[in-house]
Order: structure tokens, then sequence, then C-alpha cells
């Protein structure tokens, strides 16, 4: 086999693929930020806990109720968008003519609360979370071993993005969505509840967190410290594509995942810092990021 200045093509798409399933987490995460911006202009760090809390959920209905991770895919998110839709009625909702600071602190606050109560609960050092018996194994491809969970996150991922996509700039509702976060108050002389129109943005936006967390759980250890890990890379990839931006989130997410995997391969020292790196010269050249409306 060839090999690419030096490198074992093994190794090569090895570490692409590994690229492609953080992209994949990238993405989801990212998204759901951009979508809760988008429209509440809240700057949302409770994110990175609400992921978390979707791969608790998912190990609570196994342990707890026997539900696999099929029903957990399903609930997780339903249950976590539940708890968001009541974050945003109670708490949020008195944010909005405020500084976005206000919005960050409160978020930032609750995001350490709920990562406090499950390392209470749960303690800190992680929770094992089977892969369901359909996606064991792998495929042999020549040139890699592909496992088939890691392949269908991949799959579920860009499903999800390209659909949240499709819905908020090709349908009615995305367009309610947009003329929301244009002029709302135009809006709601139109007869739309712009205000249940917000609270269940910010309730679907905690359900995508929550439905990354479902799909991480067999791949990482289910742990309370897993949001916090993540979240920082992640507000990286909104910046870099654009805060709000729909399609930016998603190709800055898997772009930059794959960037990340190469990275490993071709120079492991900077792989932590590559992300950031991308994101000073982003806004060096394009303060508004890639994606980003200029004010």
């Amino acid at each position: 086999m060839f090999e690419l200045l030096g490198v074992p093509p093994q190794a090569l798409f090895g570490q692409l693929l590994l690229g492609l399933i953080n992209g994949s987490f990238y993405a989801i995460l990212s998204l759901g930020l951009a979508v809760i911006f988008g429209l509440l202009n809240i700057i949302n760090f409770t994110h990175g806990a609400q992921y978390m809390m979707g791969a608790f959920i998912a190990w609570m209905l196994l342990n707890w109720l026997g539900l696999g991770y099929w029903w957990a895919l399903v609930l997780a998110p339903v249950i976590a968008g539940v708890t968001g839709v009541i974050i945003e009625r109670v708490l949020l909702k008195r944010l909005y003519h405020l500084d976005h600071l206000y919005g960050l602190l409160l978020t930032f606050g609750l995001a350490l609360i709920i990562e406090g109560l499950f390392r209470n609960q749960f303690g800190s050092s992680g929770l094992p979370y089977q892969i369901p018996a359909e996606l064991r194994g792998g495929h042999n491809l020549g040139f890699m071993f592909l496992p088939n969970y890691r392949g269908w996150v991949v799959v579920a991922s860009l499903v999800v993005c390209l659909a949240t996509w499709f819905v908020i700039e090709k349908t009615k509702l995305g367009a309610y969505l947009r003329a929301a976060t244009e002029n709302p108050t135009l809006t709601q002389a139109f007869g739309i509840n712009v205000p249940l129109l917000i609270t269940l943005t910010y309730g679907f936006g905690v359900a995508l967190a929550a439905f990354a967390g479902v799909l991480a759980a067999p791949i990482y250890s289910v742990n309370p410290t897993m949001g916090a890990n993540i979240i920082i890379v992640v507000f990286a990839v909104v910046v870099i594509g654009g805060m709000g931006s729909i399609l930016g989130a998603i190709i800055t997410g898997f772009g930059l995942g794959l960037i990340e995997g190469l990275t490993k391969v071709f120079y492991p020292e900077a792989s932590a810092t590559v992300i950031f790196i991308i994101m000073a010269i982003v806004l060096l050249v394009k303060p508004a990021g890639l994606f980003g409306r200029t004010a």
C-alpha cells in the first residue's frame, strides 16, 4: 500500500475517521448553539452540561428502566428538551432585553450547578454504556477497519444536521423562526406566537445537545465532565462558522474535526490547539466568522 509523507494509510484513514467522529459531535453541538443564539441571542454555556445530561439520561434509561439505546435516542432528547423549556420559561426569558453577558453568566452558572449535581450523585470516574448489539463489529475496507457504530454516528449526525438546516432554511416554520429573529413585534402582529416559538427553539437546541450525548455515550464513558471538555472547542467552532449561522455550524463542525484528525497525524503537538489557531486567524481576517453576517 502507498504511504503519504511517510504515514501508513491505515494510520492516516484511522485518524481521519476519528476526526470525522469528533466533527460529528462538533457539528451537532455547534448547530444547537447556533439555533439558540440565532433566535434568542443567548450564548448558551449550559450546552455542554446538556450534552452530558443526554448521555446520563441514556445510562439511566438503560440501568433503571431497562430501556436500550434506540429508546434512549428518542427519549433522552425529549426529556432534556423539556428541562430546556423549563429553564427558558423560568430564567432565560427575563434576560432577552439585557446585554449578552448576563445570559452567558447565567448559563455558565447553570452548567456548573448541573455538572456538580451529577458529579455528586455519580462520581467522576465515568460509567460504561455498551454499544447496541445491532451496531457491534465492523467492516474491513482494505485501507482501514471501519467500526459499525462509529460509521453510524457520522451518518446519524449528518442526517440530523441536514434535516435541521432544511427545516430552518426551506420550510414555512423556518420562515417564521427567521422572521421572529429579525422583527419579533411585527411577526407577533401577524398572529404568530413568538414567545412559544422562542421557548420551543431553546428546547430543540437542548434536544440536539442531548442527542449528541446519547451518540457519544457508547464511545466515551458517561462522565459528569464530558460536556466541560468539549464545550470550549464547540464555542470556537461556532465563532469560526459565524454566530447564529446554521450552515456555518455544520460545515465548520465537520471540517474542523477532519483538520484536527489530520493534525494528529502530521503534527500531533498542535492537535489540541489547531482549532483555536484557526479561530484567531479567522477573527483577524473576517470577524463575523466564515459564514456570519456583519451587523
